[in-house]
């Protein structure tokens, strides 16, 4: 059996071709909801990245003051191998931490660095 860990998208890996691209199958998720997380934009530098998802300009969870702040999203299971090619995706743009859902469910986020 595969290990897997989850992971809370907020954004593009979300498209289905954004997951062909970077896992070769489609995710199958469940919605969710990250707390005290506001969205900002960020410029994607990356041309890989911006021709994949086909936007140079995507979005970030930055730490909010309170819990008022949510972030919609959804939890994606995915294996090990998976997640390495998430870093890889991601960039250093972003930094991966460990949150608690709103439904209680831990998941690894892409945030601010």
């Amino acid at each position: 059996m595969n290990r897997v860990t989850s992971l809370f998208s907020y954004g593009t890996l979300q498209q289905p071709d954004v997951q062909l691209g970077t896992y070769g199958r489609r995710l199958e998720g469940r919605a969710d909801v990250l707390v005290g997380f506001r969205l900002e934009p960020i410029t994607i530098h990356d041309p890989d990245v911006v021709e994949l998802s086909g936007m140079e300009v995507h979005t970030i969870a930055v730490p909010s003051a309170g819990d008022h702040d949510r972030i919609s999203g959804v939890v994606f299971d995915l294996t090990p191998d998976e997640i390495a090619a998430t870093d890889d995706y991601e960039g250093g743009n972003y930094r991966r931490v460990e949150v608690q859902l709103l439904s209680g469910r831990r998941a690894f986020v892409y945030i601010a660095p």
